[in-house]
């Protein structure tokens, strides 16, 4: 352990240790290596550079993409009383000129630049009357053509080495990087005998899921009020759709404000203004909006349309989330968006990079469209060596599934399109097979054919829903891009002959169930109004004062003196010194009013646990069968199972029973366990398993179940050990 850096990171950050990854990274810098250090966004990047930035002589120049990025890193570090300043067009001449005198007497010990400043020959003067200690490369993917948010400026910081004089080291740091991408930036920013570190790509702390509908303003408007007060980004393919859902959530009463390139600047910056500083709650943007966005607490990010690569999706979706609380993304599919994300490549990129923006897209609808673990799907296209089957924490691994055959449906729908000559949409489709008499129908002479009402049961949704479905799965094909029509596939004229049979995997509505630690809510939203008052004076964004983490520890713990206070995660000595008072008044007064809620006796409910159900939504075609009787829609997956095992049966009578692992049977009733349900412990773990599981945990430390288990004999499960670690309180992931 490097005593000196985790001095500096009580002092200064206010946390005991290191996360993974970080004091590698640190050890390396020290030793004058440069570092590429890949970790997942919110893995505490920004602290691997800023802690040696204290220790070494000199300035560290950060090259950091966005003006806005730029600001919240500075609010942050002169918060804790770490001097810093940064450089871009937001600055007059005087602010200017006043940094540079300070930047060039080493009153800074970290300066923040954007990329595009490395071409100003006056800068790079400048540079060569700095001592600089170390050129940190924030976001570094953008170096690489491979990868998803490229600026050629980047290019240019290998030459601020030479510029520098006295070699100073460079570390690079990303959140999303291919091994293309990994080893551009190696050679592009010339990274000398480096030292190298992946973290991983796994951010647990997030649960992904993919809801296919063409209802999503109605899903949208639904979540966005059981959400109400919980920050969130809504991500658009185009300004059009931005604007509409914007001007619809603020219709039915939301804080919305919405973010793209055909605003003015004025407009763009009052939106994030608005929505850093908590006076909106959400904010809908094209992917003009958010690289290197610092908000701590964004609650969800929903992709109203699917982006057209994973690297992207990835690093939009990772903003959830940034302070370790659990957080949602959702993406809102429909086959319409592989029409629009076509479109898009086919007007904007070169012929050179078509047949790879294309590949990209196919990663993207196989994410999608897949029945599989989502977040292996999405770690695995980072890393090829994530080989966890299933998460327990995604819209997939969650659900109950079964197969429902829509053979005769399905050969219907094609009959019905391979009869108007694969030469229209969806809705002329539709309209054939429901026996529409509108005049289009009737003029194309369409009310003739035999497929002309066979469907009439069925309403509009139910087969738009069951199109999108058939072309998700490959049955039909999208051909055309500004006027998209219907053709069967190669597998679908299978399907029409009789030689394939078509299943879909009917979700079944259930809910699952969220936890969260114990913290006194009351008191949570007092400090939070302290907070925000705090923010406004200072005027920076709340999150810059305090997280919500650090509150909810607040809530937990009491504080009631300063040293006190220093026990509080997240709050090091200037903070508590600066805002110690204010909030233990707070405190002091709440607790004036009368017991807390989390004094012993008191139930889960009054004690803060408050674990609510969310129901899953069930889409239109399950609804459909499940109405003609084909299928019966099943209780709380976890109630099944604890039901079952009340019973007195065992968990592999239960797995058995259920059609379900027993990795997964053992994770619904330790969820049973964790809200108060009465559970044997005895049933889950022997004995003798339980001394070598604390005896594994007390050598291997850190917060992975992996590394436990690799160290354990083959017999002892996972499940086992997170009844152990549960039972001892001890974080696990």
């Amino acid at each position: 352990m490097l005593q000196k850096p985790l001095e500096l990171l009580k002092k200064y950050y206010g946390y005991q240790s290191f996360r993974e990854g970080q004091e590698a990274v640190i050890e390396n810098i020290l030793s004058r290596k440069d570092v590429l250090a890949i970790m997942p966004t919110g893995g505490g990047k920004s602290l691997c550079y800023q802690i040696p930035a204290l220790m070494m002589e000199g300035t560290v120049i950060v090259i950091s993409p966005l003006i806005s990025l730029m600001k919240d890193q500075v609010d942050t570090l002169q918060q804790v009383g770490i001097p810093s300043a940064f450089i871009n067009s937001s600055l007059s001449w005087e602010k200017l000129n006043e940094i540079v005198f300070e930047a060039v007497h080493s009153r800074y010990k970290l300066l923040y630049v954007a990329p595009e400043r490395l071409e100003s020959e006056d800068f790079i003067e400048l540079l060569k009357n700095i001592k600089i200690s170390m050129i940190a490369v924030d976001e570094a993917h953008c170096v690489s053509q491979w990868g998803h948010d490229f600026r050629p400026s980047y290019l240019k910081i290998k030459n601020i080495r030479d510029i520098a004089g006295n070699n100073p080291i460079i570390s690079a740091f990303t959140a999303t990087a291919t091994p293309e991408v990994k080893e551009d930036i190696i050679n592009l920013i010339d990274l000398k005998k480096h030292f190298e570190i992946i973290t991983g790509f796994d951010r647990e702390n997030l649960k992904f899921e993919v809801v296919k509908t063409n209802k999503k303003m109605s899903y949208v408007l639904n979540y966005a009020e059981e959400n109400k007060g919980r920050s969130g980004i809504i991500y658009c393919l185009t300004r059009k759709i931005t604007d509409d859902v914007c001007a619809k959530l603020v219709k039915a009463g939301h804080k919305a404000v919405s973010y793209h390139a055909g605003l003015t600047n004025i407009e763009r910056n009052s939106s994030q203004d608005d929505f850093l500083f908590d006076n909106a709650d959400i904010i809908v943007a094209t992917n003009a909006f958010g690289m290197g966005i610092d908000k701590l607490d964004i609650r969800y990010v929903i992709h109203y349309n699917m982006p057209k690569n994973i690297e992207s999706y990835y690093q939009e979706a990772g903003r959830a989330g940034r302070d370790g609380e659990k957080s949602e993304c959702i993406l809102l599919y429909s086959p319409q968006d592989i029409v629009m994300n076509k479109f898009l490549i086919e007007n904007s990129s070169g012929d050179g990079t078509k047949n790879g923006d294309y590949a990209k897209l196919r990663d993207m609808v196989n994410y999608c469209n897949t029945d599989k673990c989502l977040r292996k799907h999405l770690i695995s296209y980072f890393d090829n060596n994530y080989n966890v089957e299933s998460c327990n924490n995604c819209g997939n691994c969650l659900s109950e599934t079964e197969s429902q055959d829509i053979t005769v449906e399905t050969q219907k729908i094609l009959s019905c399109i391979y009869r108007t000559e694969q030469r229209f949409g969806s809705n002329v489709v539709i309209d054939v097979l429901k026996g529409s008499n509108s005049k289009r129908i009737k003029s194309l002479n369409f009310d003739k054919l035999s497929t002309y009402g066979i469907m009439k049961e069925y309403d509009k949704e139910t087969l738009k829903d069951m199109i999108s479905c058939l072309i998700s799965d490959g049955y039909i094909d999208i051909v055309g891009d500004q006027y998209p029509v219907l053709n069967i596939s190669p597998i679908g004229y299978s399907v029409l002959k009789g030689l394939e049979k078509v299943k879909i995997k009917k979700v079944f509505s259930k809910k699952a169930i969220v936890t969260e630690y114990a913290y006194d809510k009351e008191l949570f939203e007092i400090l939070r109004a302290l907070r925000k008052e705090i923010s406004e004076k200072l005027k920076v964004p709340p999150f810059v004062v305090f997280s919500d983490a650090t509150l909810k520890d607040m809530c937990v713990k009491y504080p009631l003196s300063k040293n006190e206070m220093l026990n509080v995660i997240g709050v090091g000595e200037f903070k508590a010194n600066k805002y110690s008072d204010l909030f233990i008044e707070k405190i002091k007064e709440h607790k004036s009013k009368g017991d807390t809620p989390l004094q012993k006796g008191k139930s889960l409910k009054e004690r803060g646990m408050s674990p609510y159900l969310k129901e899953k939504h069930t889409s239109t075609i399950g609804k459909a069968l499940e109405d003609k009787g084909n299928v019966t829609v099943g209780a709380d997956t976890r109630t099944l199972s604890y039901n079952l095992y009340k019973e007195g049966k065992s968990i592999k009578e239960i797995s058995e029973a259920r059609g379900l692992k027993i990795s997964t049977i053992e994770d619904h009733l330790l969820d049973c366990a964790k809200l108060g349900f009465e559970i044997n412990y005895s049933d889950f773990v022997l004995p003798e398993h339980e001394e070598m599981i604390l005896n594994a945990y007390k050598e291997i430390g850190g917060s992975k179940l992996r590394p436990i288990k690799d160290a354990l004999p083959e017999e002892i499960t996972y499940g086992e050990i997170k009844f152990v670690l549960w039972k001892g309180h001890t974080p696990l992931k």
